[in-house]
C-alpha cells in the first residue's frame, strides 16, 4: 500500500501538469489571434490530423517512423551520458586530484553552446549515430554528474568511517555505502536526463544526421506543413512525459525497497 501511495503521489502531479499544458496551449492561441489557424494548430486540429482525417494513417506512420530513429538516438545518448556521469562522479568523489584536473575542463565545455560545438562533433564523430549520440550524451552528462556527485558526497559519514575502520578501501566504501545512499540522486538524475536525451537527439538530428524527428521538424517549417509540425511536437512531448513517468515509477519501486525509508509505513 505504501508503494502504491508513492507511485500515485508521483503520477498525479504529472497528469495535472499535462492538463495544465493543454490549457496553456489553448490560452496561448486565444491570447495571440495573430497566430492564425494556418500556423497555430489547436489540440482538436492535431487530433484530426493524427486520428480522424482521411490521411491520418499515413501521417502517423511518417511521424512514428521518425520517432523510432529519435528514440534510438536518445537511448544511446542517455546510456553513454549517464554511464559517463556515474564513472566521473565516482572518480571525482574518490580521487580529489581527478576532480581538480577534469572539472574545470568539463565546466568550460558546458559553457559553450551545443550549436557551436556541433561542427566539431560532426567533424570528429561523423553525421551518423556517433555524432548524434555524442550531442545527446553532452546534454545528459553535466546535470547528471552534478546530481550524482552531490548524492555520493552526502553518504553517511559514520558508515563511511566504519568501513575504513574495518580496513575497507575507499572503493569499498563507495560501493557499499556511498552508491546505495546516492540512489535517490541517481534516479533524480535519470528522470531529468530522459527528456534531456530526447532534446539532445533532436538537436543532433537537426545539426548532424538529417534523420529522425529533429530533421523532419525543421523541414516542415519552410514547406508549410504546420499540422505535421504541431503533431510531431505533441508526440515528442507525450513520449518525453511517458519516459519520465516510467523512470519515476521505477524510482519509487526501487526506493521503497532499498531506499533510506525502506520498510517504513
Amino acid at each position: 500500500m505504501t508503494v502504491l501511495r508513492r507511485v500515485g503521489g508521483f503520477l498525479f502531479p504529472l497528469l495535472t501538469s499535462l492538463l495544465l499544458m493543454l490549457l496553456i496551449w489553448w490560452v496561448f492561441l486565444r491570447a495571440f489571434p495573430q497566430v492564425g489557424p494556418r500556423v497555430g494548430k489547436t489540440p482538436a486540429d492535431v487530433w484530426e490530423y493524427l486520428v480522424t482525417s482521411p490521411g491520418a494513417a499515413n501521417a502517423r506512420s511518417a511521424i512514428f517512423d521518425n520517432l523510432q530513429i529519435t528514440l534510438r538516438d536518445a537511448a544511446f545518448g542517455f546510456v553513454v551520458g549517464m554511464g559517463a556521469a556515474l564513472v566521473l562522479a565516482a572518480l571525482f568523489v574518490s580521487i580529489r586530484a581527478v576532480e581538480q584536473t577534469v572539472m574545470p575542463v568539463a565546466m568550460l565545455l558546458r559553457s559553450v553552446p551545443l550549436v557551436a560545438l556541433a561542427p566539431i562533433i560532426v567533424l570528429v564523430f561523423g553525421r551518423g549515430l556517433g555524432g548524434v549520440t555524442v550531442m545527446a550524451a553532452i546534454v545528459v552528462l553535466f546535470p547528471a554528474l552534478v546530481m550524482i556527485m552531490t548524492g555520493l558526497r552526502n553518504a553517511p559519514a559514520q558508515a563511511m568511517d566504519l568501513v575504513a575502520a574495518y580496513g575497507g578501501s575507499r572503493w569499498t566504501a563507495l560501493r557499499m555505502v556511498a552508491i546505495p545512499a546516492a540512489l535517490p540522486s541517481v534516479f533524480a538524475a535519470a528522470r531529468i536526463s530522459v527528456p534531456g536525451a530526447l532534446i539532445g537527439a533532436l538537436i543532433g538530428e537537426w545539426l548532424g544526421s538529417g534523420e529522425g524527428l529533429g530533421a523532419s521538424l525543421i523541414r516542415a517549417i519552410p514547406t508549410f506543413r504546420y499540422s505535421e509540425l504541431w503533431a510531431s511536437i505533441v508526440i515528442v512531448t507525450l513520449v518525453s512525459v511517458l519516459l519520465y513517468a516510467i523512470v519515476g515509477v521505477l524510482e519509487n519501486l526501487v526506493l521503497a525497497r532499498f531506499g533510506p525509508d525502506a520498510g517504513r509505513r
